[in-house]
């Protein structure tokens, strides 16, 4: 079982990436308190929580019913994080777009802690390792991207006011990059689906 949980774990941590997203954390929650900060912390993870569990349960049903593929929910994906990833970049001052409620749902527990990536990869896994090792492993990794967001402020103090706000817009950059890259694999994954 052990066994199964780290196998389970390594593909599940590659997918979710909190390192990664970090600076994108930083980014929207620069100016909030330390109090807010854990409050959308805790709210992504519930957030992220959740959609992993209804997915493993209900996913496969849901995306059957609605004729929804793993491919449209990347690209509708990648739209919603470019859209937020352009209007930070051309805000000529920082300004909060989301409340903390909208900024723990969308875009930090839904996708970058589990999005796409992360939904897809839980599937298969699940077929390798078995339910358990694979629930498990979720629940490990989100508490890992929480407790990694946790420790931002120790990291805002070795970059500074004016490092934040350059890895803002360069994180920024990065988010509508990762957005352009769902999009892809999702025009990818269904050129190869008509294959």
């Amino acid at each position: 079982m052990l066994k199964n949980i780290f196998s389970a774990f390594i593909p599940i941590f590659v997918a979710v990436d909190a390192v990664g997203v970090l600076p994108i954390f930083i980014s929207f929650t620069s100016g909030l308190s330390k109090k807010e900060k854990s409050k959308i912390i805790v709210n992504s993870m519930y957030t992220a929580i959740g959609l992993a569990l209804g997915f493993i349960f209900l996913g496969k049903w849901i995306f059957a019913f609605l004729g929804i593929t793993i491919a449209d929910f990347m690209i509708a994906g990648g739209i919603i994080l470019f859209c937020i990833s352009i209007i930070d970049i051309i805000a000529s001052k920082k300004k909060k777009q989301l409340s903390g409620k909208e900024l723990a749902a969308v875009p930090l527990g839904v996708p970058l802690i589990v999005g796409p990536a992360v939904l897809t990869t839980s599937l298969l896994i699940i077929g390798e390792y078995g339910l358990y090792a694979t629930l498990i492993s979720i629940f490990i990794n989100v508490l890992l991207a929480g407790l990694i967001f946790s420790l931002s402020d120790r990291v805002l103090k070795i970059i500074g006011e004016p490092g934040a706000r350059v890895l803002s817009k360069v994180t920024s950059l990065l988010l509508a990059a990762i957005a352009v890259m769902m999009v892809r694999k999702g025009i990818m994954r269904i050129l190869i689906d008509k294959i």
